[in-house]
């Protein structure tokens, strides 16, 4: 008789061990949808400003991928029908303003580089100060270390690059640059040259001077001179008028 009770009492020891089991299982399954639950109620816009914390805590406008120095901004997750995502979701060239604005900041700061948006696509002005010495076209060393940042942004779009010289209305007359015309081209020239050097693929880019012709502020003044000296890098937008993927 002693054997009999033995026996059942190692099947009820058996049985609360499986129910202590499942009730675990339950907890972690609840955890899981509270989980899930809270992550289809994020709200976009407080999601943004903690990518844009995390982004400035680590130096830059996004995550660098592949160790390449392609910067990368994380997109929010989906929540909401498809149209809602779409209205609330930032736009290709969105981004790719936010990215050069953060990589740039310390020249956007200082005014040697302006950030534009148009229907055409992105302008980035590098003012002369920047890239050139007065009368030259030669790339100055800070001019090649802001090329080397964009370049590992570039290279990675699909869009068409349009790189233009710009010129203020003083004439010039030297041997190597009879007139303006010849000053903006051969700017233009160096700075698209230099990008192709370092991976942006060559058909993608064209090359045109505009001499005085294209002023971003009216020459009236030294700084306002000083705007219309630059080399502008346009990202034209794609056919269908939205920026190709952002991608490595």
């Amino acid at each position: 008789m002693a054997r009999k009770k033995k026996g059942h009492h190692e099947e009820h020891e058996n049985l609360e061990r499986w129910l202590i089991t499942y009730a675990d299982l339950i907890t972690l399954l609840l955890g899981l949808f509270v989980v899930l639950y809270s992550m289809s109620q994020i709200d976009l816009s407080k999601y943004q400003q903690w990518i844009s914390a995390f982004s400035q805590l680590f130096g830059g406008g996004g995550v660098l991928a592949g160790g390449k120095g392609v910067l990368i901004t994380p997109a929010p997750p989906k929540s909401g029908s498809a149209s809602d995502v779409s209205a609330s979701q930032p736009t290709q060239q969105q981004k790719l303003e936010v990215q050069i604005n953060a990589v740039l900041s310390s020249n956007i700061q200082s005014k040697k580089i302006i950030v534009t948006t148009s229907s055409e696509g992105l302008t980035i002005h590098l003012l002369e100060r920047l890239l050139f010495e007065s009368g030259s076209a030669e790339l100055k060393p800070e001019a090649m270390s802001v090329l080397d940042t964009l370049a590992e942004i570039l290279k990675f779009l699909p869009n068409k690059i349009r790189i233009e010289g710009h010129t203020d209305n003083r004439p010039i007359r030297s041997a190597k640059f009879p007139s303006n015309w010849h000053l903006s081209v051969a700017r233009a020239l160096n700075t698209a040259y230099y990008l192709m050097n370092k991976g942006v693929n060559p058909e993608k880019i064209s090359i045109v001077g505009y001499a005085e012709y294209r002023p971003i502020a009216p020459n009236d003044s030294e700084e306002n001179r000083a705007k219309n000296r630059r080399v502008d890098i346009v990202v034209i937008s794609t056919q269908s008028g939205v920026f190709g993927k952002i991608s490595n």
